[in-house]
């Protein structure tokens, strides 16, 4: 009998722990909403030239991390590696500038890499992201900032460490950064979190 294994890179997430994620996952929505920010779902898959225009064909991304491959038609399409140039070609496509002065969005994403899978990463993974287009406001800067930090604190490669008390008092401490940051129209000061990507 041929035995059945996820593929290299990759991981199955079971019954037991897919709540941790789904608690994560609804405190960074709570958060985006209470700041104004819109989820945007975007294709898994996008042709192939919004990420070598937008990434450079010579960054490692898409030299060596791309999972492309070409349709029936002979066009050339590739695995979402991150989430946003997908966000901006949907802003552009469906003419969001038009209707608000600032899109304020947020996406929960799966994203693909092909590199060496190690502990923590994984070729599939999460992505968490936000962008802010429109506005040059340091208030704005400093919401975005803040945001990422969350991801980046929230998705923690091991789960099972996740203390939810105290995950919920840096979450309200954080909260107070921006809302200062906010009135006084600057950027919080910047800590290890926040300045990590959100995978």
């Amino acid at each position: 009998m041929a035995e059945y294994i996820a593929p290299r890179g990759t991981r199955d997430v079971l019954p037991e722990e897919t709540p941790k994620w789904q608690y994560l996952e609804a405190k960074f929505r709570e958060a985006c909403n209470l700041y104004g920010y819109g989820e945007i779902r975007t294709p898994t898959f996008e042709y192939t030239e919004l990420f070598t225009r937008n990434l450079g064909e010579t960054t490692d991304v898409v030299s060596k991390e791309m999972y492309t491959f070409e349709t029936k038609g002979s066009r050339s399409l590739t695995l979402r590696p991150e989430g946003t140039a997908p966000t901006i070609r949907a802003y552009v496509q469906n003419n969001l500038g038009a209707s608000v002065p600032v899109a304020k969005l947020y996406y929960i994403a799966r994203a693909f890499r092909y590199e060496r899978p190690q502990a923590g990463r994984y070729r599939e993974h999460t992505q968490l992201g936000i962008e802010a287009i429109g506005s040059m406001d340091p208030a704005l800067d400093a919401e975005v900032a803040w945001l990422q930090g969350y991801g980046s604190l929230a998705l923690m490669s091991d789960l099972s460490e996740i203390d939810r008390p105290s995950f919920e008092r840096e979450l309200m401490f954080r909260a107070d950064e921006v809302r200062r940051a906010v009135e006084l129209r600057r950027p919080p000061e910047s800590s290890a979190e926040d300045s990590r990507n959100v995978h």
